[in-house]
């Protein structure tokens, strides 16, 4: 009979991110390092991880960690040991010189395994277990209902938060995970590599007195994400800083500071049809509307508590929706002073998760830190009625995300250890499938343009 699994003290996915059917390689490149470049590259990380600590230990502790994640002791422990395990190196770097057999050149692995077929689906899922953080890729295909992890990267912190994006510098359209994590550091991994043990680039740096080194980038934890698809040399992030930074990918480096938030930046979406306007929630009670061609110029609305999670509605696109730590949602017309319409009690607790469709007029979806994933009918103008809720027994629902070709399907992460990632269709609901399934909008919205909100 077949021992199930402990759970450990620490085991839970904290963000997920779909990838359209089409997008990644039929047959992923695999890294054939030799003995020589692996053990560079492990020398260099961990060279990098001493200089972060470092910058780390000179700066101080900013980050109050008192958070949804519970990662307040992350950071302790065994300290000799922790770097080298938390990226899984520790025991590569003690091979002895002449153990030639831990080198294998061959494959045996069979390629119809590793092959990614054009229908099938992407899920990028940010796993914390112990002390080791993991990038997993997983493979989803309803018809031929499988789910699998097809390959995982080795992470060097705990992620925060995801974004696809199909740009690298001097190449051609790829298929990329952008990471923020506890480090300031953003790493952006390239998903069509299997093996590979470092990310295809970066952005930022942390400052090095010795080095006379002055920092690129954030000065701490990276809560948030936005690819602009219009552009697609831009990505934006926010920061535990209270900044939100625009970097141009080409350079590596940031175009724009915004400082107009007086506390954390913990979710980011690009206005889908205008390439220039990018929405924001703090900490700070506030959801803020930028026009990044001049980014002084944005418009501010009050909150009923920490913004949590937003989402544009792609159909009706001047409204858009925000979720609160107190369990409210609101709804508002960026072209309004005051919320549409508010959900005060939506959740009991955070909304952790909000999802609009842009297939089914009046589709929400929202989940949240009590453990409950909901399905809401409403247009901008009228109050939402839920349609139905589900406990997927994940305790604390971290993430959720709505796929991009199965517009019902969603993919989840919460903190239960042993039942802390799900993927599920909500037409499995009768109420969904009667209420939404005669709605499907046959034209999509309007294309991106360059011109400023108004």
């Amino acid at each position: 009979m077949e021992e199930e699994p402990k759970p450990g003290r620490i085991n839970f996915i904290s963000c997920v991110k779909w990838v359209k059917k089409g997008v990644a390689k039929g047959l992923p490149e695999k890294v054939r390092l030799n003995k020589q470049e692996l053990v560079r590259l492990i020398n260099q990380t961990k060279a990098d991880l001493q200089a972060s600590e470092a910058a780390n230990n000179e700066e101080g502790a900013r980050m109050n960690m008192d958070d949804e994640f519970d990662l307040e002791n992350y950071d302790q422990g065994n300290n000799e040991a922790g770097t080298a395990q938390l990226l899984g190196i520790g025991s590569l770097a003690e091979i002895d010189g002449d153990a030639e057999d831990h080198f294998s050149e061959s494959d045996d692995s069979d390629k119809e395994d590793d092959e990614i077929k054009p229908d099938d689906n992407l899920i990028l899922a940010g796993r914390v277990e112990e002390d080791a953080s993991t990038l997993e890729i997983y493979v989803y295909n309803p018809t031929e209902e499988s789910l699998y992890v097809h390959h995982d990267f080795s992470l060097s912190a705990y992620p925060l938060c995801l974004e696809w994006l199909d740009y690298e510098p001097g190449h051609s359209a790829g298929n990329y995970c952008a990471i923020g994590s506890m480090n300031s550091i953003i790493d952006i991994w390239d998903l069509d590599i299997i093996n590979c043990i470092e990310p295809a680039y970066k952005l930022g740096r942390k400052p090095s007195r010795k080095k006379g080194l002055s920092r690129i980038g954030h000065s701490d934890a990276v809560l948030s994400l936005a690819w602009n698809s219009n552009f697609h040399h831009v990505l934006a992030s926010g920061s535990v800083d209270r900044s939100i930074l625009l970097w141009d990918l080409d350079s590596g480096e940031p175009a724009t500071t915004i400082n107009a938030f007086t506390d954390k930046v913990q979710c980011l979406e690009w206005k889908p049809d205008e390439s220039q306007t990018l929405l924001a929630g703090g900490c700070d009670n506030t959801v803020k509307l930028f026009d990044c061609s001049n980014p002084e110029n944005y418009k501010t609305w009050q909150t009923s508590g920490e913004v949590e999670s937003l989402a544009w509605n792609p159909i009706e696109s001047s409204s858009f929706c925000v979720g609160t730590n107190t369990g409210v949602i609101h709804c508002f017309d960026y072209r309004q002073e005051s919320p549409i319409w508010t959900i005060p009690d939506a959740h009991e607790k955070e909304v952790t998760g909000l999802n609009i469709s842009d297939r089914y007029a009046g589709f929400l979806v929202t989940a949240s830190a009590d453990g409950l994933v909901k399905v809401w009918d409403y247009t901008a103008s009228n109050q939402p009625r839920m349609i139905s809720d589900k406990d997927f027994g994940m305790n604390l629902v971290h993430c959720l995300a709505l796929c991009p070709d199965w517009p019902f399907v969603i993919a989840a992460g919460g903190d239960n250890k042993m039942n802390n990632f799900s993927v599920y269709d909500l037409q499995n609901s009768d109420a969904v499938r009667n209420t939404f399934q005669s709605r499907e909008v046959t034209q999509t919205p309007c294309g991106a343009t360059d011109e400023p909100m108004t």
